[in-house]
């Protein structure tokens, strides 16, 4: 007897369809990682975000050459997947962006990055990333 499970989309799902999703999911989450670690400072955005758009005029204005991915037009490779696992990084999968990374940690949304800058903790962290060097 096999056992399906409907998927988001409807229909049946099977074993290999789950676990084809699963590995999926991994694979974007460790291009999650390598993407963040390959620059000082990445953002993923997209490019109609307000709160993307905060950010990035933030950054920029400290000065920091940060590396963006507009995931509505840059093929990071996985697409829904890139997504759905920046939702699992920063905790809400209902709002995956902006997702902040400094020296290939992720710092958060805007609510993170705002609140680092505001306590005076992101033109430090940013210094030791070596994104900033004043």
């Amino acid at each position: 007897m096999q056992c399906y499970l409907s998927s988001r989309r409807g229909g049946p799902i099977g074993q290999q369809a789950r676990e084809a999703e699963a590995e999926a999911e991994e694979a974007a989450m460790e291009r999650i990682e390598r993407l963040a670690s390959e620059n000082a400072v990445v953002l993923f955005s997209i490019s109609t975000c307000c709160m993307c758009h905060v950010v990035k005029r933030l950054l920029c204005g400290l000065g920091v050459n940060l590396t963006v991915y507009e995931l509505d037009e840059v093929d990071v490779g996985g697409g829904f997947h890139v997504q759905t696992a920046l939702g699992r990084f920063v905790g809400d999968l209902s709002q995956p962006v902006p997702a902040v990374f400094i020296g290939g940690k992720l710092v958060g949304g805007l609510d993170h990055v705002m609140a680092a800058h505001i306590s005076g903790n992101l033109v430090p962290l940013l210094k030791e990333a070596g994104a900033l060097w004043l």
